[in-house]
């Protein structure tokens, strides 16, 4: 079954993305279905910090439970992303999506690392931005690679917004 992104909308949604270790946790769970005890492993925190933070990305829809499997105790729960990377929807607040994702990728650059980052500004018809942000979102659906399961973690963060940066005059002749 094909997995859709995750459209965000909701106040709730970029609150509990806003939180670096729940955001953390959405992107490791990309990998595989996890518990809280091999989340915790992962990231440092004892389970029942990561058990709070996985119940607040259960509440907002951005995590749920993928399976289940008996243990000695009990039973343990995997979780897995609601969806397959996260869209900014339409009737989001604006600039809500843009300000929690900038963050999180300015949050997630090693130190030392080089990286490949261009700035590019354009001045585009709204016909030509629509055309432009359809564009982006079918090479970020599509034409990505896939994942390796042998590489490292990149962030690729792809942003067509407006900008304010206003017009010169015309120049006087």
């Amino acid at each position: 079954m094909e997995r859709k992104p995750l459209v965000l909308s909701s106040p709730e949604q970029f609150k509990a993305l806003g939180h670096p270790l729940r955001h953390r946790m959405v992107i490791m769970l990309r990998q595989r279905p996890a518990t809280l005890a091999q989340l915790a492993a992962a990231l440092g925190p004892t389970k029942g910090t990561i058990g709070y933070h996985v119940g607040v990305l259960q509440e907002a829809g951005l995590v749920r439970v993928a399976g289940t499997r008996r243990v000695r105790g009990g039973t343990e729960q995997y979780y897995e992303p609601a969806g397959d990377g996260l869209v900014v929807g339409a009737d989001a607040e604006p600039g809500a999506g843009a300000r929690v994702m900038i963050s999180t990728a300015l949050s997630e650059l090693l130190p030392g690392e080089p990286s490949a980052t261009r700035l590019r500004h354009l001045r585009l018809t709204p016909e030509r931005a629509g055309e432009l942000a359809r564009r982006l979102g079918e090479w970020a659906e599509e034409g990505t690679l896939p994942d390796d399961p042998d590489g490292q973690a990149y962030t690729l963060l792809l942003s067509l917004h407006r900008a304010d940066i206003p017009a010169l005059p015309p120049e006087d002749r």
